[in-house]
């Protein structure tokens, strides 16, 4: 059987480029707040945000009881903003800023005992809400003057996590929308600069309801919040992920911001929740289809949303249980041990992609190209995906890449790093090592070492002509990316 032809995309590099946004580095989530006083979480995130440079951080239950925030001692009120000062001064002493999740509800002014995961986060609407409105004026009161208003007018205030699941919000749409603009009212009182947003919603809903409340009754939000995650609408909430992706057409998480976007108009617009999936214990998250296939949607949405906080940076996360084992299906970009997976090196990837980006000609079912380079000419970076919702037909393709318009330069040297299989894959070394599920430290070492992303020198030819043309051809395997960095120099 003869080997396949190749599949050819062009880019003319003479042609007009688009901002590359890069959204996705606004913000990334974690584990509920108790987590971000370990020292493991806080190494993570320092990695994180020195290697792929997210401004803020989001966590759930913020005010529940076990961050301390509000108890009732002798029949009187008691704060301790102790815990919650120790974890944003660290942030801030990063470079990093909150998303401040305004959750969950401290049993003191909860309304009743319902509550989620194992940590008993409380998920019922105050019983007064003016005792609500004072744990707001004290505290963001307290942060004003702790860090100053500048400071926190820069920190995105966001009221609960997805009131309308009744596992987070026992209230109802009504009583949500009430309890948003009591919030906003209080904070605005401390000064109409901070930031106020929602609904913070999953799936998208309650946006253009939300939008209406809030302008009937003059409590305009700073930022639209919502979630989405490709199997959110596929399938029952008992249905296997895979057959959840399957039946979700590749362009799904574009369609749904489109969709937000319409609402937001010009302000704002955070998916403070996404990944590949909603499941906390999913194999895929762990591999390189989790890399590629992440990586479509961040460049699907990159000129439609403002921020996109994946979910989350690290497998340091505990709303079921503790886990022990190394490769356990998390929402991770990083293992328990802070091991990247290949999703982590795939938001490298699209990091090194630049600030810009060119129109490429070229269709394939599975396979896509993006040209992108940073700010001067010196460098231009090839992206290469070849992705397809599971139980699509994809398979290992031959590539055909042509650069055009030159324009008087030739290239120096190219470079080749990939993800897939055999690369960047640290579980496949892990599955190697016989599965440990406490692996030592030499062992928790070859692991990083096998997540690392390793440039290959690659040979690219360059014809002479009216306009210089460069092309190469590249072998793409199934479920996997690679970046082509080009240096050029004068011809």
């Amino acid at each position: 059987m003869p080997p396949p032809s190749p599949t050819a995309f062009t880019c003319d590099l003479s042609a007009p480029t688009r901002p590359l946004r890069h959204p996705w580095r606004h913000c990334v989530g974690s584990c509920h707040a108790p987590t971000a006083l370990r020292a493991d979480w806080q190494q993570q995130l320092t990695r994180a945000h020195r290697e792929l440079g997210f401004r803020h951080v989001r966590f759930h239950g913020l005010l529940s009881d076990d961050m301390g925030t509000l108890v009732n001692l002798d029949d009187q009120f008691l704060f301790s903003f102790f815990n919650i000062d120790r974890v944003f001064d660290f942030l801030l002493s990063l470079g990093m800023r909150p998303l401040v999740e305004l959750s969950f509800m401290p049993a003191t002014l909860s309304s009743d005992g319902n509550s989620v995961f194992h940590y008993r986060a409380n998920v019922t609407p105050p019983r007064r809400m003016a005792d609500w409105q004072l744990l707001m004026t004290t505290l963001v009161g307290h942060w004003v003057e702790r860090y100053g208003v500048d400071e926190v007018a820069q920190w995105p205030l966001e009221v609960w996590n997805e009131p309308n699941l009744v596992a987070f919000w026992t209230g109802g749409q009504a009583r949500y929308f009430d309890f948003f603009r009591a919030t906003w009212t209080a904070v605005k009182a401390i000064s109409p600069r901070l930031q106020v947003g929602g609904p913070a919603t999953a799936a998208n809903e309650w946006l253009a309801e939300f939008d209406r409340f809030c302008t009937a009754n003059a409590c305009p939000p700073d930022f639209l919040s919502t979630h989405y995650y490709p199997t959110d609408a596929f399938g029952s909430i008992l249905t296997d992920t895979v057959s959840q992706l399957a039946d979700a057409p590749l362009g799904v998480m574009r369609d749904r911001a489109r969709e937000a976007r319409a609402v937001a108009g010009a302000r704002p617009l955070y998916y403070t929740e996404w990944n590949i999936t909603s499941n906390p214990r999913d194999p895929m998250h762990d591999g390189p289809f989790c890399a590629a296939l992440a990586a479509h949607f961040m460049l699907d949405v990159d000129e439609l949303v403002d921020g996109w906080s994946w979910w989350t940076f690290t497998d340091i996360f505990e709303e079921n249980y503790f886990p022990s084992i190394p490769y356990h299906g998390g929402f991770g970009l990083m293992n328990l041990y802070g091991v990247p997976k290949p999703v982590y090196r795939g938001f490298q990837l699209v990091d090194q992609l630049g600030t810009r980006r060119w129109p490429v000609d070229g269709a394939h079912p599975t396979l896509q190209m993006h040209v992108g380079a940073p700010d001067d000419d010196a460098v231009t970076n090839v992206l290469l995906i070849n992705v397809a919702m599971p139980r699509h037909p994809i398979a290992g393709e031959l590539v055909t890449v042509r650069l055009t318009g030159m324009q008087g330069r030739r290239p120096r040297s190219a470079t080749i790093t990939r993800i897939d299989d055999t690369h960047a894959n640290p579980k496949a070394e892990w599955l190697r090592l016989g599965s440990p599920e406490y692996p030592h430290p030499r062992q928790v070492d070859a692991l990083e070492t096998a997540s690392a992303l390793v440039p290959e020198r690659i040979a690219i030819a360059a014809e002479a002509g009216a306009i210089r043309e460069v092309h190469f051809t590249l072998p793409m395997p199934a479920d996997a990316m690679a970046l082509v960095r080009i240096e050029w120099e004068a011809a």
